[in-house]
């Protein structure tokens, strides 16, 4: 399947495995306003999809992203299209925040700007050897705010600072040292790293998943308490679910758990 736009490739298989794959080459695959609207939609269909398990975020071409186009923002000299454009590109990332099931990014190339924050806003990352990553902006005289939020969540905030101060490239070891991306794979093997984490994810019950993926990022923004309070309640509602009373019961019958998958 393909977007109307032709921008961005959907696929979904009988796992509910849903990839989708920005398709525009030409631009290292800028996330301009058609790229953001064409990602908005295909999110907001994988938010209603129940049999969805998991997305993988994917790019074809030489690059994985190379954010914003400047040259096309070059020619749009006006605050209310760029207060339009970088809102527009809040919603998108807000949308992998709140999916209800596991985005993972796989990175063959470079991400820069805002394509570095795509990769930074999902909730996991596979890296070729051959990718590359930078806040670029500020070479052109651009922070990279909007990319900022993500990458403060996941590198220490020195770390992050660096990044977004000097616009310097990172290979994806250092991505790896720094928890930017989870792994790193040669390039030929960069296909089947991102299988196994989708295998992991998929023989684990939906429902904890779903649950486990919003307490998370829910509770990293409160304080001790308040997260110990929600968390609990989490746990409590989540060991009511007919999956967590099957784990139970595996494992006090020493035996592996069957899920009832949606």
């Amino acid at each position: 399947m393909s977007d109307g736009t032709n921008l961005l490739q959907v696929a979904r298989d009988a796992r509910g495995v849903v990839t989708l794959t920005l398709n525009d080459p030409a631009r290292f695959n800028a996330l301009g306003h058609e790229m953001l609207s064409a990602l908005q939609r295909a999110l907001a269909d994988v938010a209603q999809d129940e049999g969805a398990r998991v997305v993988v975020l994917a790019a074809a071409g030489k690059a994985f992203c190379a954010g914003h186009n400047l040259k096309d923002m070059a020619q749009h000299p006006d605050l209310a299209w760029y207060q339009d454009l970088f809102a527009q590109c809040s919603r998108v990332m807000l949308a992998i925040h709140r999916l209800p099931v596991p985005v993972i990014a796989r990175v063959h190339g470079m991400a820069t700007a805002a394509g570095c924050q795509l990769v930074a806003q999902c909730d996991l990352a596979v890296a070729s050897e051959a990718a590359s990553f930078a806040t670029s902006g500020i070479h052109y005289g651009l922070f990279c705010a909007t990319p900022s939020v993500p990458l403060m969540r996941n590198m220490s905030a020195k770390r992050a600072m660096e990044m977004l101060l000097t616009g310097d490239f990172i290979d994806a070891r250092t991505a790896l040292e720094q928890g930017l991306v989870n792994r790193v794979a040669a390039p030929a093997l960069l296909d089947a790293e991102v299988e196994t984490l989708v295998q992991s994810i998929l023989q684990k019950p939906r429902a904890a998943v779903t649950m486990g993926k919003a307490l998370v990022y829910q509770q990293r923004e409160l304080g001790i308490d308040a997260a110990y309070q929600i968390a609990g309640q989490v746990m409590a509602v989540n060991m009511m679910d007919e999956a967590a009373q099957e784990g139970a019961r595996a494992f006090a019958e020493k035996r592996q758990p069957t899920w009832k998958q949606a």
